[in-house]
């Protein structure tokens, strides 16, 4: 990868990088798209990345299709697709992880102890590999992308970091590679979340700012209602 992206660079074209960890969707493809915007060479990294996923997760059962995969970056027109075994990106003896402090406590953090570790450590590496001028993530992940963007700046790497509005299905559910796991009931409960985002935006937007009629509001959609 490192020679291909030489080459490139001695072309004069800018380098773009989509991390992902496989099983793409349209979300993904956008962001290819908007790297694309930004870059004249687009990589796309496939990588499940061990160091995420908690010891009870879905490591094991994470969607996986290579095949896929590829042929949906040969049609966005993906330059390069860099899909790595875990050896590769953590050798024998492999000992360092980076942990952006603060960022990672709050929210999603303490449900998934070690998550964000795993996220900054391997985000860190593809930098160091592939010396990018652009990074593209989603927004959907936004406490993800804001540690992403601490863990650059405090790091130092020479990388804009770019966070891309959330892709969203027909249905206005997030597009997600999880959310293959759903049954259709669950999806359709699912549809409440986007409905609650909408209502909550609508009624910032329109001057409420309490923070209990807001959660009140989303409440609203999120909470099935009880018929007697």
């Amino acid at each position: 990868m490192r020679e291909e992206l030489q080459q490139a660079r001695s072309r004069g074209q800018t380098v773009g990088l989509v991390p992902t960890m496989g099983a793409l969707h349209d979300g993904h493809l956008h962001l290819v798209e908007k790297a694309r915007e930004r870059a004249g060479y687009v990589v796309v990294s496939i990588f499940v990345n061990p160091t995420q996923f908690g010891p009870t997760e879905d490591l094991a059962r994470y969607p996986r299709d290579e095949g896929r995969d590829l042929a949906k970056c040969r049609d966005a027109k993906v330059d390069l697709v860099f899909a790595p075994a875990p050896p590769e990106m953590y050798p024998p003896g492999d000992a360092t992880r980076v942990h952006v402090t603060a960022l990672g406590d709050a929210l999603c953090g303490p449900f998934r102890p070690g998550h964000f570790e795993g996220v900054a450590t391997v985000v860190a590496k593809l930098f160091a590999l592939a010396s990018p001028c652009v990074a593209v993530f989603g927004r959907k992940d936004y406490q993800q992308l804001k540690i992403i963007e601490r863990m650059a700046c405090d790091l130092r790497f020479d990388v804009a970091i770019v966070g891309v509005t959330t892709v969203r299905d027909s249905d206005g559910v997030a597009w997600s590679t999880r959310n293959a796991y759903l049954s259709s009931a669950e999806r359709a409960r699912a549809r409440a979340v986007p409905r609650a985002l909408v209502k909550v935006a609508a009624a910032y937007a329109t001057g409420e700012r309490s923070m209990g009629v807001l959660e009140g509001l989303a409440r609203g959609e999120l909470t099935p209602s009880v018929t007697s």
